[in-house]
């Protein structure tokens, strides 16, 4: 630690990166009743901290090394900051990317002066790669986080982040993929200021960092989620995780669709749209100071990243208000008869409906789906209770992630044709061509009886599929499934499915 403290504190970063500032969040401060401060980082020249770490490792390379030229693996920010430091230093640079980098990535760290390889689907393959080259040719790789000089680079955040803040400040809020920023921030603020709790915050769909300070030792993650791409990592580093266990107070974990939120309430208060690594930080502030009745206290937020696909933002902008606990989606059963619509609309009262989705599908009864404009997280189960007391059998949809993904968009497709019938979710790899070879993949073995799939402008595209598999044929299709090679998730069980989807009786 004393030796980490002397490397951050000796860091050549300010050779090309800029102090960024410590904003106060006025709208949200007065909304949670706390002093927020946000730590822009994503005013960085390449819109990330990562440009920190990157140079410090760079810049400290000997001139037998530089001559032999560095090498990254990378989808994202991390390959930004090494091409920019190596074209500022005069290095060349190779950097190895997922065939499913989104070409706009691509372009900016091309236009940096680095050399592109494309390798694999995901950052693992890549990264494999990238080791491989290095070891075959010389250059020298340069880890994203787990790497002493990396996290001295990433750790100057916290130098600026004390100077700026009075002296009251109380937490420091940081995103956490591989461990390189919160070990850096967290080593020296525990250094200087003992008494400023520093919190981590991550993806529950990708919590390494907490499972493995949970158990004791590093955890490898079966699968990880990717919306929150920027900290996407099976495993924590070697180097940072025992940094992480000593000096954080607690990682905390939080949903997509508060990340959202926080993406949102960013926009308000800075006008700047950060992505969703980037206000993964402050969903945890957020959800820290709701759970838990904090009020009057000064807590701050590293902004970490904002390299945003533009056509990421409809997702963001669908998924915020439920983040936010400001939209409930429901499903409610009312009668098939003439007057009924009138009735439920009369029982919904002075209530903002956001969405309406019905297709007749039976004479008997009807299902409808609803999103309904809330003011707390608590208003829409206390609205399902209402309308279940007056007779509507009513299921809050507004945590079911395949009625958020594909069947609010898709009301409406009951049939009485189909008997037998299997229902999954898939993520398959985004790229050119991508979806024609999912659909080569599953093959014609089993007739598919439903499909939705939707570009959400990530890596990887998410379909909802059904196929009409006999009784008889089902161990057949669960091996079929297992040997795919994609993720999947059954889904016939789901309330969703069963309501709006499924055959009808």
């Amino acid at each position: 630690m004393d030796s980490l403290l002397r490397e951050i504190l000796a860091s050549r970063v300010y050779e090309v990166v800029n102090e960024t500032a410590l904003d106060v969040a006025p709208r949200l401060s007065r909304r949670l009743d706390n002093h927020v401060l946000l730590k822009r980082e994503d005013t960085q020249p390449i819109f990330s901290f990562k440009i920190r770490g990157a140079y410090n490792k760079i810049a400290r390379l000997t001139p037998e090394e530089r001559s032999r030229g560095v090498i990254a693996a990378s989808a994202g920010n991390h390959a930004q900051g090494v091409a920019f430091s190596a074209r500022r230093l005069g290095i060349r640079a190779v950097i190895v990317m997922p065939r499913t980098t989104p070409e706009i990535k691509v372009d900016a760290v091309k236009a940096l002066g680095a050399e592109v390889v494309l390798v694999g689907d995901r950052y693992a393959e890549a990264q494999q790669h990238a080791e491989r080259l290095a070891s075959e040719t010389g250059l020298v790789f340069v880890h994203p986080f787990d790497d002493p000089l990396v996290i001295a680079g990433q750790g100057t955040v916290a130098v600026e982040l004390l100077r700026q803040a009075p002296a009251d400040l109380s937490a420091v809020f940081v995103p956490v993929g591989g461990g390189g920023l919160i070990a850096g921030i967290a080593s020296y603020v525990k250094a200087l200021r003992p008494d400023i709790d520093v919190f981590g915050v991550e993806p529950f769909e990708a919590d390494a960092m907490a499972c493995s300070i949970e158990a004791g030792h590093r955890v490898r993650l079966d699968d990880v989620g990717i919306f929150v791409d920027g900290v996407a990592v099976q495993q924590v580093g070697a180097h940072t995780f025992p940094i992480a266990q000593a000096t954080v107070t607690e990682v905390l974990r939080v949903s997509n669709d508060e990340v959202c939120a926080a993406i949102k309430d960013i926009f308000d208060d800075t006008r700047t749209i950060v992505e969703p690594a980037g206000a993964l930080a402050l969903a945890g502030l957020k959800s820290y100071v709701t759970s838990r009745g904090v009020s009057g206290r000064r807590l701050a937020a590293v902004l970490s990243g904002a390299n945003m696909n533009f056509d990421r933002l409809r997702f963001v902008a669908e998924r915020a208000e439920l983040g936010e606990g400001r939209e409930a989606l429901l499903a409610v059963t009312i009668p098939e008869r003439p007057g009924a619509f009138r009735a439920f609309c009369a029982a919904l009262g002075a209530c903002v409906v956001t969405e309406f989705n019905y297709r007749l599908s039976g004479r008997d009864q009807a299902e409808i789906f609803v999103g309904i404009a809330t003011a707390t997280r608590d208003d829409g189960g206390q609205l399902a209770a209402q309308l279940r007391a007056q007779g509507y059998e009513t299921a809050d949809l507004s945590g079911n992630e395949m009625a958020k993904l594909h069947v609010r968009h898709m009301v409406g497709g009951r049939t009485p044709h189909v008997g037998a019938e299997r229902v999954c979710r898939f993520e398959f790899p985004e790229r050119p061509g991508a979806l024609m070879q999912f659909l080569d993949t599953l093959g014609g073995r089993w007739n598919i009886s439903l499909f939705h799939y939707r570009n959400h402008g990530a890596d990887f595209g998410r379909v909802l599929a059904a196929f009409e598999v006999p009784d008889s044929e089902s161990g057949a299709f669960d091996a079929f499934l297992s040997g795919l090679g994609y993720h999947y998730t059954v889904e016939e069980g789901n309330e969703a499915y069963r309501r709006f989807l499924g055959p009808s009786v």
